[in-house]
């Protein structure tokens, strides 16, 4: 890993490779201890087997199939023709894949149209919250979460991070786009492509001595339990931080924005005995599946890095201090720490008073003359940020990796 500070080598190499041992042990020890009920979930019942020991037992051998036949060009040719959600299946696809997809882009059964239309309203509304929340807490969260970190870095998306940006933004911008599962939308494009490339990385990533080097054990990477990682990480935490934040969200809106998250989860692969039911369920499995998993790894760090470098890019790394004191208030101290975010003296008490006073201004509950002065340039950052965070996502291609990232 290059281009790290002296300060944050020594904190990587130091403190936090000592954290990210202990976290590897303790993430390890969590998930063996899986109590969370499926009688919780959308299914109503299940095994009730540990999602640590579960994959995807459907895209799995398809994709490695056609990665041992060389058929990845070909196939992602076919699949840049293939971008809403009611276009058929585009022709020259290889036939075992073009079988698993038919099936794969299904809605479930418990889709709920007036829902998802919820979700959409929601967030046409709340955008500039939830793009926040999605950029600034759960982009960098994903960097302390050892595992997800270690499989970006080490799988071909590390290698380029702005592209692998602008692949996350994707999702984000289509899990909120007020067509996101209608016929015109492309969400169901964007989650089955995303679950081809997840079964891609857990053929490939096996193969990566930087990997296997550093995985803590794990011989495949992306478990049914890790896929709920990352959505708690996004779902459950920017519904959390929208109550802290005491932004008003009607139960409607609240049922759809779960919803919508829900389908996806689905669609992703995600069996549905692990997708819960309700946020009282989502909350309780997230306590146990993503809170005690949180770490600090040097590859996570590095990761942070370039993603607030990309960030600066905006105006020439002007905001980067407000946005490192705008994701420490979104994250904590305790995340912030872990990912090595540098700590801000300025920004982080303005922050701390100024956006709360923000918030209420933009729901109708304070007049403007309340709010001082230097919170509009707080917010102008944030706006900033989350036009560039959905924009990110406009046109990218998702495509199937057919190696790791390169030495």
């Amino acid at each position: 890993m290059e281009d790290f500070s002296r300060r944050r080598m020594l904190f990587a190499s130091g403190a936090l490779g000592a954290f990210g041992v202990l976290g590897a042990a303790s993430s390890a020890r969590a998930r063996s201890l899986w109590t969370w009920s499926p009688n919780g979930s959308v299914a109503g019942r299940g095994a009730g087997l540990d999602p640590e020991w579960v994959w995807d037992e459907e895209a799995d051998p398809v994709l490695a199939a056609v990665i041992e036949r060389g058929d990845v060009p070909k196939a992602n040719e076919a699949l840049r023709k293939w971008t809403r959600n009611d276009q058929p299946l585009p022709s020259g696809l290889p036939a075992d894949l073009r079988d698993f997809m038919e099936e794969a882009r299904r809605l479930p059964s418990w889709a709920d149209e007036k829902k998802l239309a919820a979700a959409a309203q929601f967030t046409k509304k709340k955008g500039i919250y939830t793009g926040a929340l999605y950029g600034l807490g759960s982009g960098l969260m994903s960097t302390a979460i050892p595992r997800e970190a270690r499989a970006v870095y080490y799988s071909k998306g590390g290698a380029d991070m702005k592209d692998r940006i602008a692949k996350t933004a994707q999702l984000g911008y289509d899990v909120g786009d007020l067509d996101a599962y209608q016929p015109q939308g492309g969400m169901v494009v964007t989650a089955v492509k995303t679950r081809l490339v997840h079964a891609a990385v857990r053929h490939l990533l096996p193969q990566s001595p930087g990997w296997s080097r550093t995985n803590g054990g794990q011989a495949i990477p992306i478990s049914q339990a890790d896929i709920m990682v990352t959505w708690h990480s996004l779902s459950t935490f920017v519904m959390s931080k929208l109550k802290d934040w005491r932004v008003p969200v009607s139960a409607a809106e609240a049922d759809g924005f779960l919803h919508v998250w829900q389908v996806t989860a689905h669609l992703l692969g995600v069996q549905d005995e692990y997708i819960p039911a309700s946020w009282d369920e989502a909350h309780a499995q997230s306590r146990q599946v993503l809170d005690p998993v949180l770490a600090s790894t040097p590859e996570g760090v590095e990761l942070t890095d370039v993603l607030l470098d990309i960030v600066a890019e905006l105006d020439a790394g002007l905001t980067r201090p407000l946005i490192n004191a705008f994701s420490r208030y979104t994250l904590g101290d305790r995340t912030g720490d872990l990912i090595g975010l540098d700590r801000e003296p300025f920004w982080q008490p303005l922050i701390g008073a100024a956006w709360p006073l923000l918030v209420a201004f933009r729901e109708g509950l304070i007049p403007r003359p309340l709010v001082p002065e230097a919170a509009w340039t707080v917010e102008e950052a944030i706006r900033r940020f989350v036009l560039l965070f959905l924009s990110a996502g406009r046109g990218i291609r998702l495509e199937i990796p057919d190696t790791n990232r390169p030495a």
